[in-house]
């Protein structure tokens, strides 16, 4: 068999992660299938899969194989019932209060090398095909906001966030309002907000992250369940 070389192989694993290819409950097949799937030796997956992890959109646990970054959610059981009872506009009204002060953390705390993995996040959404990939790149670039805000608690406030998301009833009103024109525009925001956080500016980021998260609510007050719980 023909090896590929590794760089054609990382851009392969990259579009398969954000596609949702090749992975189950979110951890990665083993090494030696990997390899197998992107015709590369398991030398050249090592390096490939250590490239990715440091962009943030894998991590791996010793003994226990390679996760998709971010984490799989957390507590949904424990929040099924508050995921009953809340709306997409409950939803939309906490993230804006939320994270547009994460942004303006990730502008001022966050790492150069925290700055640089961001805007590849935002590239990801940018070239985003589809729906599916789009809503990947866009948990990850979120995911990524919050952990450079430097705040433990912080975080754990947008991890319960982001499991209510993350409900079958939500992702399918996102799917019903969104479509390949807002997803546009949306990426065209992440662009704003990732250089604003890379050019250190707290006020502007706060005010490009609350810009977007405005035009999200926008695409979705259209839907019928804008204001409607999954029990209504």
């Amino acid at each position: 068999m023909a090896l590929k070389p590794a760089t054609l192989a990382q851009t392969d694993l990259r579009a398969a992660i954000l596609q949702g290819d090749f992975s189950t409950d979110g951890r990665l097949p083993p090494e030696r299938v990997l390899a197998e799937k992107l015709a590369i030796s398991r030398t050249q997956l090592r390096g490939v899969l250590d490239a990715l992890a440091k962009e943030g959109l894998i991590f791996r646990r010793h003994g226990q194989g390679t996760f998709l970054q971010p984490p799989p959610v957390q507590g949904a059981e424990r929040l099924s019932a508050l995921a009953r009872r809340v709306s997409p506009r409950d939803l939309m009204e906490v993230r804006l209060d939320l994270e547009p002060a994460l942004a303006a953390h990730a502008a001022t705390r966050g790492s150069t090398e925290d700055k640089s993995r961001l805007l590849h996040l935002m590239e990801d959404s940018l070239m985003a095909p589809d729906l599916e990939s789009y809503e990947r790149a866009d948990d990850i670039f979120h995911y990524k906001i919050a952990q450079m805000a430097g705040n433990p608690v912080f975080l754990s406030l947008f991890e319960e966030i982001r499991t209510l998301r993350q409900a079958a009833d939500w992702k399918r009103t996102r799917r019903e309002a969104l479509g390949l024109e807002e997803i546009a525009e949306f990426s065209i925001l992440h662009s704003a907000i990732a250089n604003s956080i890379c050019a250190g500016s707290a006020e502007a980021a706060r005010s490009a992250m609350a810009e977007h998260l405005q035009q999200v609510s926008h695409a979705l007050r259209r839907s019928d369940t804008w204001l409607e719980s999954p029990e209504v």
